[in-house]
């Protein structure tokens, strides 16, 4: 990974118009980004479309950013594009709850190069939206508290809470199913 300094450069020139920094913006992020969209749905065919989908915003909206974290800011661009996908999912089928369940209960796909199919996936399939979005960002996307807490727009102290909770469920779920056999 690069550091901030030489990040911030290559963001500068994006926001120049240097197509070569574009790339370079892809080749730094494009597998993390890829991967929250692959745990957040399930499906490698809607996380290729929605990586592609934030890489044209990314050169849409490139002059918007104004310092700070790239990658906060580069995260909450991409939360944004996996919720607007929710959102139009839920207009095309008009259901109320579980709309976000429709992208992550798809069956899992298996794919040789890439063996994102695990145990935990199945767990964190099964819990609530929110839980599981934190958990990925967290543990996947590698976000710091403070990353994370930037992105969520709220404390810290309540994003370390959401993660200790979550992180419960998790365990609680899997003690469960092992009790089970």
């Amino acid at each position: 990974m690069v550091d901030n300094d030489n990040l911030e450069k290559i963001v500068m020139r994006c926001q120049d118009g240097d197509g070569e920094a574009f790339t370079e913006i892809v080749d730094l992020f494009g597998k993390s980004m890829y991967g929250y969209f692959y745990r957040l749905c399930g499906n490698a065919a809607v996380s290729n479309d929605l990586l592609s989908a934030l890489f044209v915003k990314l050169v849409e909206k490139i002059g918007s950013y104004r310092g700070g974290s790239f990658k906060k800011w580069l995260y909450t661009v991409a939360s944004n594009i996996f919720y607007d996908q929710l959102r139009f999912q839920f207009r095309q089928k008009k259901l109320l709850d579980g709309k976000t369940a429709t992208l992550r209960y798809q069956r899992f796909e298996t794919n040789e190069t890439c063996d994102l199919k695990d145990e935990i996936q199945t767990y964190m399939a099964r819990l609530d939206d929110d839980t599981a979005e934190i958990l990925m960002m967290r543990f996947y996307s590698q976000l710091s508290f403070r990353e994370l807490a930037d992105v969520r727009s709220e404390p810290i102290g309540t994003t370390l809470s959401k993660v200790h909770r979550g992180l419960k469920k998790l365990r609680k779920m899997m003690e469960e199913d092992k009790k089970e056999f």
